[in-house]
């Protein structure tokens, strides 16, 4: 299909256990208010809508790095944390997978009761498009999520996600009301999914003819020019290989968390006195928040945050991870007394990542990372959906030695 992106996200069964659940919520939280306190609201959306930064979202966030579970898990982790601040943030996630789809029309009509928005209009927007890449889009995949992303401007992003049992494929379906500019001629801001056999494609711009129906419900939904889209491939192997990421930016990456006279120049731009291993993780969230699309090509680099709860590329440190929110809700906290300088800190390390990138070109050596990562694990709280922690004998404080973490 013409501007769209593709995919390959294999279908992975389970469930987010709740110690990352909890957490999930609370650092897309963090990371969201971050990119609405630097970049506003319409900026939030159109993140959304790219389906290579929600890839990174998710990774960073230490979901399974490149598995259909980012989808469910990112999107019902931001109902968690937004919805209740909804009229703080001017955010609200309606849907969601299953029966929770079938709620949207109702919680949006709800809201648009609050925010004086047009309720029938955003219903009729929800039901279009999940019709369309439901039946309109003849690609042998099922919708089963729909999350409806508003703001109070009216302004609005659609995650949508389709199953194919038989090839046990996913496919990921972006929309955004600042791309859309006629819901009947190549809509979508993404698609992503591996492409199976022959697509029918009634929203194709040669379908003209079959598409009177549609137009009949769509002629009154004007919207901007559609931008060029962008195509994600994501493997079906579970394991980060050095392929699946860009050496050099992880290299810059690791260079400033554990090259001391980086790391200590790099704590200071935090007002933080951080060790290097959070580090290494606020300089990935950092990115999240602040890198241009074009840093977003290699989404299984975010793992390196906070590992994924499957165990890859390594286990999720908890206390890392604990330690990363803390960092980021202190910012946030400081910014809404008038004291931007810690949250600030955060784009100036993403800006000092990439000048360590262009001037010293680390490469890192990921498999040295990842199997350093997972001597360390222990130490940090390291844990995945497999271990039963309370069964696990006391633990013993590891030694961390001398790593060479890049390849000269």
């Amino acid at each position: 299909m013409k501007r769209s992106g593709i995919a390959d996200l294999p279908l992975h069964g389970g469930r987010v256990p709740q110690w990352l659940a909890a957490r999930m919520a609370t650092m897309g939280t963090a990371i969201v208010e971050s990119v609405l306190h630097h970049y506003g609201r319409a900026e939030l959306l159109a993140r959304l809508s790219d389906p290579f930064w929600f890839q990174a979202f998710g990774s960073v966030m230490g979901m399974d790095w490149h598995s259909s579970g980012i989808t469910t898990s990112v999107m019902g982790a931001l109902k968690r944390g937004l919805n209740p601040r909804a009229h703080e943030l001017g955010i609200y996630v309606c849907g969601g997978r299953g029966r929770q789809s079938r709620q949207t029309p109702d919680e949006l009509r709800q809201i648009a009761d609050r925010a004086s928005l047009d309720g029938d209009a955003l219903v009729r927007t929800s039901r279009l498009a999940a019709r369309v890449d439901n039946n309109a889009v003849g690609d042998g995949f099922q919708i089963y999520l729909h999350s409806f992303v508003l703001t109070q401007d009216g302004d609005w992003a659609i995650v949508q996600q389709g199953m194919n049992e038989t090839s046990r494929l996913a496919r990921r379906y972006h929309w955004h009301s600042a791309a859309v500019r006629d819901f009947t001629s190549e809509p979508h801001s993404a698609i992503v999914g591996e492409q199976v056999g022959t697509i029918q494609n009634l929203v194709d711009r040669r379908a003209r003819p079959a598409q009177d129906a549609l137009l009949a419900i769509a002629q009154d939904d004007p919207g901007r020019t559609i931008g060029e889209l962008r195509r994600l491939v994501m493997p079906a192997h579970h394991d980060v290989r050095r392929r699946d990421v860009d050496e050099r930016r992880l290299g810059a990456v690791l260079a400033l968390a554990h090259e001391r006279d980086l790391r200590d120049f790099a704590s200071f731009l935090l007002l933080e006195q951080l060790g290097p291993r959070t580090l290494q993780s606020l300089a990935l969230v950092a990115e999240v928040v602040h890198g241009t699309p074009t840093r977003f090509s290699d989404p299984a680099r975010f793992s390196f945050a906070h590992g994924g709860k499957d165990g890859h590329p390594f286990p999720v440190p908890l206390k890392v991870y604990d330690e990363s929110v803390g960092v980021l809700k202190r910012a946030l906290h400081s910014a809404k007394l008038g004291h931007s300088d810690k949250l600030d800190g955060m784009a100036r390390l993403d800006t000092f990542a990439r000048i360590v990138e262009e001037r010293r070109q680390p490469t890192a050596d990921v498999e040295a990372t990842i199997a350093h990562e997972r001597r360390i694990s222990r130490e940090l709280g390291g844990r995945t959906v497999f271990d039963d922690l309370a069964a696990r004998p006391e633990r013993r404080r590891s030694r961390r030695g001398q790593l060479n973490l890049f390849d000269r």
